[in-house]
């Protein structure tokens, strides 16, 4: 017959570890508790801390500007390159004179039986007027326009046609482009007639 003695001998190495878990099971509590409150707050980050500062309105206008216009010359040799014309979404990036010039010029050479197929190369864009603050937002930009690999075929036969050898195939562009309600659109393009 066991003694009380010898029964809380083998009762002690289990209720040892049961305190032992208790105990590190509450200090566990207490710490994550109170080290919430004891611990300093992680400090914001810069971006939380400071505002950002806006982008500069006259830098974001000459970027979509530019953007705007590499655009709209990929309309444009779409809208040459396709008789219907149809391909080219020439009224998301040209409005007022340029959409209008554009499109009566490729009318003209579809109707004459030509297409306009390859590249052309806006090298060198530079905004040299920009207004932020009238109206209307608009941008000048000056660029040298890369017209020798655009090349003029017949649409039934696609064989390249003769031009005079002295045109010019890289000239200087003034385009105006001018941010309406839809977004920013060319509306004016005008080539100077000067080489580049």
């Amino acid at each position: 017959m066991r003694t009380a003695r010898s029964r809380d001998r083998y009762r002690s190495p289990l209720k040892n570890s049961m305190i032992a878990l208790f105990t590190v099971s509450c200090a566990l509590a207490v710490t994550s508790c109170s080290g919430a409150s004891d611990t300093p707050k992680t400090s914001p980050t810069p971006s939380a801390a400071q505002p950002t500062k806006s982008a500069d309105p006259t830098e974001t206008a000459k970027k979509d500007a530019i953007a705007t216009y590499q655009s709209y010359w990929k309309e444009v040799e779409k809208l040459y390159a396709d008789r219907s014309g149809k391909g080219a979404k020439l009224k998301q990036y040209a409005a007022s004179a340029a959409l209008k010039n554009a499109e009566q010029d490729a009318k003209r050479a579809h109707g004459r039986g030509l297409l306009l197929m390859g590249q052309v190369t806006v090298q060198d864009p530079t905004v040299t007027k920009v207004v932020t603050h009238g109206k209307l937002d608009y941008a000048v930009i000056s660029s040298c326009l890369d017209i020798s690999k655009w090349k003029t075929v017949k649409a039934d036969t696609k064989k390249p046609v003769t031009l005079p050898s002295n045109r010019l195939t890289k000239y200087v562009i003034q385009s105006t482009v001018e941010r309406w309600p839809e977004g920013w659109r060319v509306t004016r393009d005008e080539p100077q007639d000067r080489r580049c």
